[in-house]
């Protein structure tokens, strides 16, 4: 009997989502590498056509004592895993479970790379499963404007989900599956229905992306910066690149994947771009336009005047105030924060070494006052009632100016002994909230002496080698670029240094730790001097850091954050 040959439909091209069996699973650990922690509890949830199938859930014996912060952040302790099996005796199970399945989880790479070891512990070949990351998913997928972030919680209040993410295992997975299914839905009006498309969306060029690529013609292969324009010839994106040609070109292929990169490009029309001598100068400038312009695609470095300060008055009783200007007024400045909260965070650290005075009012050694309780507390010296001279008061100050500017020592030992105290009397949430406002104070203590050791020298000029055997040429005053340059391959440079520094950029320092430039354009130059390779042609004044400065101090800080959950938020932005 002849058979009619029949066209294969579209779902025939792929997997059905409907068809698809997910298990969407979620790890707690004791720490954030796989090579050196170990697995807390595992929870998992098998779903297929949107419904629940089977779950998997257990603590695991992670071998070892659970870091307290890790505790406080789970609410898992040494005794509940004490009788809990060892994850060599979960895992076989687990993978039975997990057996023709596509695997799920939110920051997907974290989960995996624990799963991964322990198989290669115990002599078991990876899965082989097909990997959905709901965390990679939901930034192709979803804008700013409608969520801030990609965070487990934050989708899990937009797709509203029935369970609230709470850091333990199986609820975290519970909630994962009401994303996963929210990022379903709204990837389905995309045309969007099998397994292979939801894991390769949006890696193909939009049709405006390929509408505009003539946008990337003519554009030169150089170092320098590119301004994406509107018809008003409005500035909407604004970044820098060693190679000006490759990078504008990518915004017009598959490897451009950010929604809101795509977004701009269908609105964009017409590419400017500025060729600069070296990539420095391209970083540099890139960061000055972007802080006077303020394009509304570009997400850092848009505001660079809402740095807040820290201020140690310069009055009779100094006192520690945030500010949001930094003023040639003999006071103390340290800085700069990226929030009033931050730097209040820092002045709390402070205040726990230093009994300096907290109120606001202005004090002298003739007006008198009643004393507030933290006098009563022995917090402060009580100045404002006569019970502390300005000369006794003095030396607070004096300390206060060392922790900002030389030694943070003082700062650094009084906090950890509160929170060894605190942790011995096994109150975690307090001991973290004191570790977080440390953090805060070290790391920018520490940056901001190391600002200071580029800012206070007049004038430096260093060379780095370029690719073609020459020379990229640079002199930078008071902590900024004044000028850049390129010295060919063979040539004298005492000509081209003479003719760089007479044409370099007169710069006048203001008052403060960044006297001509942003902290960020200071940090770019920082980096640019720590890359291999670099010589110091000309140092007008001394290039140092203080020897018991924070800096020393930032690695241990920086430990106590290793063990972090990737779903716990961080306080700060981490060290460069």
């Amino acid at each position: 009997m002849a058979v009619d040959a029949v066209q294969g439909t579209l779902d025939e091209l792929g997997t059905p989502l409907r068809e698809v069996t997910f298990v969407v699973f979620d790890l707690e650990t004791t720490g954030g590498s796989a090579a050196e922690h170990a697995i807390t509890e595992i929870g998992a949830v098998k779903v297929r056509g949107g419904e629940v199938v089977g779950e998997f859930a257990t603590l695991v014996d992670p071998g070892g004592p659970i870091p307290p912060f890790i505790s406080v952040l789970t609410g898992i302790t040494d005794a509940m895993v004490l009788a809990a099996p060892p994850f060599s005796q979960v895992l076989p199970s687990f993978l039975e479970f997990v057996k023709g399945a596509a695997l799920v989880a939110h920051n997907a790479p974290f989960d995996m790379s624990f799963i991964r070891a322990a198989c290669a512990a115990n002599g078991y070949p990876p899965p082989a499963n097909p990997i959905v990351d709901t965390a990679d998913l939901a930034r192709r997928v979803l804008t700013r404007d409608e969520t801030p972030n990609c965070k487990l919680g934050t989708l899990a209040r937009l797709f509203r989900s029935t369970t609230e993410p709470c850091h333990r295992a199986l609820a975290d997975a519970k909630a994962t599956v009401d994303v996963l299914h929210g990022l379903i839905a709204r990837v389905g009006s995309l045309g969007v229905h099998t397994l292979e498309e939801l894991r390769s969306f949006a890696r193909t060029p939009t049709p405006e992306q390929q509408r505009k690529r003539h946008l990337a013609e003519g554009v030169p292969s150089a170092p320098g910066v590119y301004v994406f324009e509107d018809t008003r010839g409005e500035a909407l994106y604004i970044g820098k690149s060693s190679n000006l040609r490759n990078r504008v070109r990518s915004y017009f292929t598959a490897s451009e994947t950010r929604s809101r990169i795509r977004e701009m490009v269908g609105i964009a029309e017409r590419v400017r771009t500025i060729v600069c001598a070296t990539g420095l100068e391209a970083e540099i400038r890139e960061l000055r336009m972007i802080g006077s312009t303020k394009p509304r695609y570009n997400k850092r470095s848009r505001f660079p005047e809402r740095a807040v300060w820290l201020k140690l008055t310069n009055e009779p009783f100094p006192r520690l105030s945030i500010v949001r200007e930094v003023k040639d007024d003999g006071a103390t400045y340290l800085g700069p924060f990226g929030s009033s909260r931050a730097a209040d965070d820092a002045r709390t650290a402070m205040h726990e070494a230093l009994p300096l005075r907290q109120c606001t009012e202005r004090l002298s050694s003739r007006t008198r006052r009643s004393a507030c309780t933290l006098a009563e507390l022995g917090r402060c010296g009580a100045p404002c009632e006569g019970r502390e001279s300005e000369d006794a008061y003095a030396r607070h100050v004096r300390g206060a100016k060392r922790a900002m500017e030389h030694d943070s020592e003082a700062v650094f030992s009084a906090l950890e002994a509160r929170m060894r105290r605190l942790s011995t009397e096994q109150r975690y949430e307090e001991a973290a909230v004191d570790r977080d406002r440390l953090a805060v104070y070290i790391r920018t203590a520490a940056r901001m002496q190391r600002l200071r050791s580029l800012t206070a020298i007049s004038q430096m000029v260093a060379a780095s080698p370029a690719f073609d055997g020459g020379w990229d040429i640079h002199v930078v005053r008071y902590g900024r670029l004044a000028a850049a340059g390129v010295m060919p391959r063979g040539a004298h440079p005492t000509p081209y240094v003479d003719a760089l520094v007479a044409t370099a950029e007169t710069v006048t320092p203001g008052p403060g730790p960044t006297p001509a430039a942003s902290a960020e354009e200071t940090e770019c130059v920082l980096r640019w001097l720590d890359s291999p390779g670099v010589r110091l042609v000309q140092v007008d004044g001394t290039w140092s850091v203080p020897a018991y400065g924070a800096g020393r101090l930032r690695d241990r800080i920086e430990r106590a954050y290793q063990g972090l959950h990737p779903h716990q938020p961080r306080e700060g932005r981490p060290l460069r």
